[in-house]
Formats: C-alpha cells, structure tokens, sequence
C-alpha cells in the first residue's frame, strides 16, 4: 500500500497551542493540528506553509522541524507525518478558508486533555515538542527532482 505524506504545524502562543477542529470522515468532530497532504512535487516547506494559510487564514513561519512519524491508521493506510513548529503574527485571528475546518482553538495541554483527536500523532507530537524536540529545518531536506539519468 503507498504511504501518504502530510505535514502538520505546531504553533504556540503564551502556553496555549493553535488547534483546528474538523470532522473525522462522517464520524465525529476531532481536533488537529493545523495539517494536510503534500501535493504532488510540493515542497515539504511550501506544503506546511499553505496548509497552515488554508486550515487558519494565517501567515506561518516555520522555525523548527520536531519530528517525522509512521502511522498505521484505523483504515488500514499508512501516514508519514513531518512536523514543523513555528509562529504565526501574534495580532492576527485564526480564521479558517478551508470549509472542511470548522474553527480554530488556541488550547493549553490541560485543555487538551480528553478531547477526541485526530490521530495519536497529534499528542505524539506535541509531546516531542514540549519535551523540547527541536530540530534544525534542514533535517528534513528540500525536494530533489531526480529527473532522468543521463
């Protein structure tokens, strides 16, 4: 089975983290990060950076990469998560373009707490980050067109 490659952003502001809450297929409401699949070519960069500007209406600047993750969902697909943290203009209000996102929540870990989610990577990564996972962004290299040989 082909993996699907997404990417997701963890966004802090004064202890509280930028969330979107979204449906799981027709199932229940769920919350995420800000997150989406890669297009096909897209750079990894470009590809949190427009997910974040479609899933919250706002500017991301991605700072860090926290980590890469393998899921095995419910369905039976396979998932590989990159996940960057960064900012977001701190005077600016999330406001979703994406009709899928049905609001946006800046949430503590408390908050966090017993709220349905998306997937286990979802609190997966925001522990690495809070335990102070932060890699450089270049861990995670730009996209490389092989293109033919000669």
């Amino acid at each position: 089975m082909p993996w699907s490659l997404t990417v997701a952003a963890i966004i802090e502001r004064n202890g509280r983290f930028l969330f979107v809450e979204e449906r799981d297929g027709e199932g229940p409401r769920v919350l995420n990060q800000p997150a989406g699949h890669v297009e096909d070519g897209e750079p990894l960069l470009e590809a949190v950076v427009r997910e974040v500007a479609e899933e919250t209406g706002l500017a991301f600047s991605p700072e860090f990469l926290v980590g890469i993750y393998q899921l095995r969902a419910p369905n039976g697909k396979d998932y590989v998560r990159v996940c960057y943290a960064g900012s977001v203009p701190p005077d600016v209000e999330a406001s979703p373009r994406d009709p899928d996102i049905l609001a946006c929540h800046w949430l503590s870990g408390q908050e966090l707490e017993g709220r349905a989610l998306r997937s286990a990577l979802v609190s997966r990564c925001l522990e690495d980050w809070r335990a102070g996972r932060r890699l450089p962004l270049d861990a995670a290299r730009a996209f490389v067109d092989a293109g033919p040989r000669p």
